[in-house]
């Protein structure tokens, strides 16, 4: 049996979490009745953005990939893993 861990949460974050548990929960979707069922992945697929990972560096705070054919849109949402290797 496992051993239950002590609950670190804040008084106002264990009553949110109560205050969330107590909400009904939502209706399923209305869908036709030959709906067929797909894969999570199938609907990742439609959406027009694809995450990538590239090496790049960060200058004045700009982002530069270091591969010239690597074209991010404008404003785009990057997450920077940094290394202190120069």
């Amino acid at each position: 049996m496992n051993k239950p861990e002590p609950d670190h949460r804040s008084a106002n974050r264990r009553e949110l979490d109560e205050r969330i548990a107590a909400e009904p929960r939502l209706k399923p979707p209305a869908l036709p009745p030959d709906a067929v069922a797909e894969p999570i992945e199938h609907h990742l697929a439609c959406r027009a953005r694809h995450p990538i990972a590239t090496t790049g560096v960060v200058e004045n705070g700009l982002v530069r990939p270091l591969d010239p054919s690597v074209k991010l849109p404008e404003h785009a949402r990057v997450i920077i893993v940094a290394s202190e290797e120069a």
